[in-house]
Formats: C-alpha cells, sequence, structure tokens
C-alpha cells in the first residue's frame, strides 16, 4: 500500500509500496529514523488513517471499505492504543482513567473490570492516586492498563518508553512481553531505539517510506 500526501505542488510518499503481514499472537517492532514512515504505518494499522493505495485486511476483512463508524467500532472493540506522553487525564485517578473507554461502549461492570486490568500492571495499591501522584512508569502502567481494559485482540505501542528513564522502561516492555506470552495478545510496537526493540519477536525497519529489513528475533543484532 501506499500513503501520498500534497504540501502545494510537492508530493510526499510517507509509504511507498509497502506490504507487510503480522499474524495474531506476534510481538513486532517497527523501527526507523524520523520520517521513515512507522508512524504513517502504525495509524493505518490502528484504523486513525487510510492508505492512498492498496488495502489494509484485519482478520480478513478490508477495513477500507468500512464506514467511519464501522471504523470506529472496530478500533474500540479491538485495538488498545499506548503512546509516549500517556495521555491521561489531570483530574482522574488511575481507576477513572481506566474505566473510560467502557464509558464510551456503556459497558457495565466498569469498576471491577478496571480493577482487574490496574492488578495486571500492578498497580492495586495505586488505583485512586492522579497523576500527579504517580510516577511516570505508573503513569505508563496506568495507560497500558487502560488499553487492556476492553480486551483487545491488538495493543499498539507508539515509543512508549521514550518519556522513561531505562529501568523503568524495561519494566514497561516486560508487561508487553507477558502479554504476548501469556495471554495471546499481539503487541505492534514504533519505536528508534534497538534495545527497546530486541524485545519483539520481530523487527521490521523502514526508511523513506518502505520496509528494508523483516527479521526474526534471532537475526537482530542490539
Amino acid at each position: 500500500m501506499t500513503k501520498v500526501y500534497h504540501a502545494g505542488t510537492h508530493e510526499i510518499r510517507a509509504l511507498d509500496g509497502v506490504d507487510l503481514t503480522i499474524e495474531r499472537g506476534e510481538f513486532v517492532a517497527i523501527m526507523g529514523s524520523s520520517g521513515s514512515g512507522k508512524s504513517t504505518m502504525m495509524n493505518i494499522i490502528g484504523l486513525l488513517d487510510r492508505p492512498t493505495t492498496g488495502r489494509y485486511l484485519f482478520e480478513g476483512q478490508d477495513v477500507g471499505r468500512m464506514s467511519d463508524d464501522a471504523r470506529a467500532g472496530l478500533r474500540s472493540r479491538e485495538l488498545g492504543f499506548v503512546f509516549q506522553q500517556f495521555n491521561l487525564l489531570p483530574r482522574m485517578t488511575a481507576i477513572e482513567q481506566v474505566e473510560l473507554p467502557m464509558v464510551y461502549q456503556h459497558k457495565n461492570g466498569r469498576r471491577r473490570l478496571a480493577k482487574q486490568a490496574l492488578a495486571r500492571v500492578g498497580l492495586s495499591e495505586r488505583m485512586m492516586h492522579k497523576p500527579t501522584e504517580l510516577s511516570g512508569g505508573q503513569q505508563q502502567r496506568v495507560a497500558i492498563a487502560r488499553a487492556l481494559v476492553v480486551n483487545p485482540r491488538v495493543i499498539l505501542a507508539d515509543e512508549p518508553t521514550g518519556a522513561l528513564d531505562t529501568h523503568t522502561g524495561e519494566e514497561v516492555m516486560e508487561i508487553f512481553e507477558e502479554l504476548v506470552r501469556n495471554e495471546g495478545n499481539t503487541v505492534i510496537l514504533v519505536t528508534h531505539e534497538p534495545e527497546i526493540a530486541h524485545y519483539a519477536d520481530r523487527v521490521v525497519r523502514m526508511r523513506d517510506g518502505r520496509i528494508l529489513e523483516d527479521s526474526l528475533k534471532t537475526a537482530v543484532a542490539v
């Protein structure tokens, strides 16, 4: 598929003939420098954008043919997002943050499910704390719990350790590893750090909108 933007008469090919298959239960890192196309790829995988040409199939469904409402419904049910800057609301407690996706889905038992999600990331004792009362690592754990609470098939993580120190980043990556190994989630990670990509089973390297390399962990050198 391709993704083309126009700035006046100038054409920018953010994705330039990309062909990629990700299987259920894989842990994949997408790597590349700024402008490589990795964020555009993540936006399309996350149903936040559409390719200019080509098709994106999610579980066999051609999502390009779906309406905006159908895409939004699929995104809320099947995808969980974790971002570099946590994106927590300052006045809400950890458990309220995790309840938010279920509020939009009008789901019952929200408090119980939010407690379970926070327990999964080791924050049972911090449920009533607001972001200013949490460390950076704890805030990212809240963000992960918020992504997990709707039981998505796929977790999309965009530079999830970028705002964390090395030790805390390692702890966060161990959570993603556990989700793949023990819970069967598919995790797709965008990063520019080889040390973080090493946690994945597979690394896809991009440059100038194209895939340069697609390798398994055993072939990745850090």
